[in-house]
């Protein structure tokens, strides 16, 4: 697999949350918009109802080690871009990657 590219400008998330499409977990919401480049792109965002900087930042963790683990599914060429939910503070980043893989996998996105 290719380096995990970490998407950081705005217009990449806006094109995601505008033309991508979007699945719902219990502890995130997931875009996934197809790229040009052959990377997968991942783009987190915690917003401040997560709660405080220490808070938004383990959220932000969780969801990079269930992503990279879970990356070794999914297919290239896509930008990810996931919105954490407050649950996701009370949860192992297993439990994360799981409610990942079930939501991408109902979405078509990783083949059994």
């Amino acid at each position: 697999m290719n380096r995990l590219v970490k998407i950081k400008e705005n217009y990449e998330f806006r094109r995601a949350y505008n033309r991508g499409k979007a699945f719902v977990t219990p502890y995130a919401v997931i875009y996934a918009f197809k790229n040009k480049s052959n990377n997968l792109r991942l783009g987190i965002t915690a917003g401040k109802k997560i709660g405080k900087a220490v808070q938004r930042n383990r959220a932000k963790r969780l969801i990079t080690a269930a992503f990279r683990n879970a990356s070794s599914y999914l297919p290239m060429g896509y930008d990810y871009v996931i919105v954490a939910r407050v649950r996701i503070l009370n949860v192992k980043s297993t439990v994360v990657e799981r409610s990942f893989y079930k939501a991408l996998t109902e979405a078509g996105f990783i083949n059994k």
